[in-house]
């Protein structure tokens, strides 16, 4: 397959491609979703029920819109939902759901190798182009009234709706189709759409340029800076620059939190293209910015899944008591889109405090956003007590976080290993298997974490082979054990790192991993008397029935429904505990997680299990403690 090693690892551009860098090469390389594969799990699971999902979907209703416009009869009729409906039509996401398509099935392939997938983004790829040679320039769109509302935004016009997020999604789309799936015709037409960008944006100024970010627009920072890595084009880096919105940029840069009312999923994408421009250049004011966000965020405005945000925004850090009560807090896309960012962090510079944040995000937001029954996804997840998840329905909805969600369940083996030179990290305990094809090595995990407390690893090689495995001890852990072949090599009482074991590895080798869970208590942050539960990296959420919802009435149509739709008012529940948990008050069951605990308000005996395993039922995160 032929992928790009560069953007694939998250290197800079090698000199022989392009002009030279100043940036210093990365720590870590990522291994390809072709080197990894799942084992059976509840990850494989979430996979495969999302793989059946964009088989289910015709690209031809998808490509509907981008046919018309080039002037093309289309082939089947348009999807409904954003992507043709009211009331959505004024905020121009018609096409979004196509690029996360082509996205989802080239992440799809490399991750199981089913040809299927890679077909889909064959023909998805070919229609676009047919779409630019009819047309005759290299815009592709799906929107109502064309690139009316892109050429509004250019000169200075009122603008209706995220046009540049749209089209983002569509570029991201034809990268992933290149890099992912080796299709030989996505960069061409992603080349000839940016060519396009770069022509019609040419009369734009810098003021006009920044009054038009103020907009939503995606990443497309990001996607520019890696088709500069693709081509070596230099036109494509000046382009990627041209899109850093410098309201972000510049208070992050000089360590200022400026996001209290700002729309958290639009500031996001354009912090990762910061993360990737500083990749590529070395320039410490993009790193800088990108790495304050990410702690600003992490550790002041986030829930305990990892989320952010209520009803999209941010809002001031001392204010998350009174978001508590919301049923639209902790966007999907949201949190999709930081754990990209963590990716990008670490794989730059290391740290087990990103890993740890991406482990806690991947399990109690993204596979928690799936809907174990039919594969749909969340858009909020609320922190309202006795609220219930609301999940997208297959046809009638198409939502950004339907796009994500496509996304997040075909993409899982992107960060449980990384390689630096002669060292393989092992950062997430997810069951699956290695191939480390430049050592001749493979590795397979086997675990049912979380509700085993550790993991364990076999290496097989050609031959004996030296390199070092570097084991996260996970912050939640407050001891952790290596053994190989039975014999403890490395004992940590350190939390928040990671464990080297460096030897000449034997074919059959076994790594035994052992990381006992307790319970303990999240604070939210700014309100220490409100705390969520949690056992190792495991939101626990109290089972409250399902009175008052009927089957299949959580699959909804319209993400404005939100907290209109199965709402039943309950106060924020309560224990009697004074700041920790007392010993034998939470006990736990036999079997899967499961543990029960006495409630002081409502008084009453209650179920906790883990947050992802909550589905078609009402539930709570949060708990009241004693003053």
């Amino acid at each position: 397959m032929a992928v790009w090693p560069w953007l694939a690892a998250g290197l800079p551009l090698p000199a022989a491609a392009g002009q030279e860098r100043s940036a210093p090469p990365p720590a870590l390389r990522p291994f390809g979703l072709s080197e990894v594969r799942l084992l059976p799990g509840e990850f494989k699971a979430a996979q495969e029920r999302d793989g059946e999902y964009l088989l289910s979907l015709q690209p031809d209703r998808m490509l509907h819109n981008f046919r018309v416009n080039a002037g093309l009869p289309p082939k089947a009729p348009v999807y409904g939902g954003w992507e043709s409906q009211e009331p959505w039509v004024d905020i121009r996401c018609h096409g979004h759901t196509l690029g996360h398509y082509l996205s989802a099935c080239a992440l799809m392939w490399a991750s199981t190798g089913d040809a299927a997938y890679r077909q889909r983004v064959g023909y998805s790829v070919d229609e676009l182009a047919a779409c630019q040679a009819a047309s005759g320039r290299g815009l592709v769109c799906a929107f109502p009234d064309n690139d009316a509302q892109l050429m509004n935004s250019l000169r200075g016009r009122p603008v209706t709706g995220v046009p540049w997020y749209t089209l983002h999604k569509v570029m991201a789309g034809l990268r992933d189709a290149h890099v992912h799936a080796g299709n030989a015709s996505a960069l061409p037409v992603l080349c000839r759409l940016a060519d396009w960008i770069d022509d019609t944006a040419k009369g734009c100024d810098r003021e006009r340029m920044q009054q038009m970010l103020g907009v939503e627009h995606g990443g497309m920072n990001e996607v520019l800076a890696d088709l500069h890595s693709l081509t070596g084009e230099a036109r494509y880096l000046a382009l990627a620059e041209r899109f850093n919105h410098e309201a972000l940029l510049g208070p992050l840069a000089e360590g200022r939190d400026p996001l209290d009312g700002w729309h958290s999923n639009t500031q996001i994408p354009k912090v990762i293209g910061f993360a990737r421009l500083h990749a590529l250049t070395g320039q410490p004011r993009y790193r800088q910015a990108a790495s304050y966000f990410w702690g600003r965020v992490v550790d002041h405005r986030s829930f305990a899944t990892g989320g952010n945000g209520d009803g999209e925004f941010f809002f001031p850090p001392g204010e998350m008591r009174q978001h508590l009560s919301s049923a639209k807090t902790m966007e999907t896309c949201s949190t999709h889109n930081m754990l990209r960012l963590t990716r990008e962090l670490f794989l730059q510079e290391p740290q087990a405090a990103q890993a740890d944040f991406y482990e806690r995000a991947l399990l109690n937001g993204i596979l928690a956003s799936q809907d174990p029954a039919s594969g749909m996804f969340t858009y909020f997840q609320a922190t309202r007590p006795g609220y219930p998840k609301l999940y997208c329905k297959p046809e009638h909805s198409f939502w950004c976080c339907t796009g994500t969600g496509m996304e997040n369940h075909a993409k899982y083996g992107d960060s449980i290993y990384f390689q630096g030179d002669d060292t393989l990290v092992v950062n997430l305990f997810i069951a699956s298997e290695l191939n480390w094809a430049d050592k001749q090595v493979r590795v397979r995990q086997v675990t049912r974490f979380p509700d085993e407390a550790g993991t364990r690893l076999t290496v097989q090689a050609a031959r004996p082979t030296r390199f070092t495995m570097r084991i996260r001890h996970p912050a939640w852990c407050r001891q952790a054990i290596v053994k190989v072949n039975g014999k403890v090599v490395v004992e940590s009482h350190q939390p928040g790192r990671y464990l080297d074991v460096e030897r000449r590895w034997h074919p059959g080798d076994v790594v035994d991993v052992v990381l006992p869970m307790h319970l303990h208590l999240q604070p939210l942050p700014g309100a220490p008397d409100v705390a969520a539960l949690m056992f190792g990296p495991v939101v626990l959420a109290a089972r409250l029935g399902t009175e008052g919802m009927e089957p299949g009435a959580d699959l909804i149509v319209n993400e404005r429904t939100y907290g209109d739709v199965l709402n039943r008012p309950m106060p924020l529940p309560a224990l009697a505990w004074d700041g920790d948990i007392p010993a034998g008050a939470v006990r736990r069951q036999a079997g899967p997680l499961s543990f029960r605990l006495r409630a002081a308000q409502p008084d009453a005996e209650l179920e906790l299990v883990p947050f992802h395993r909550i589905a078609h039922e009402r539930y709570n995160l949060y708990w009241q403690l004693k003053a």
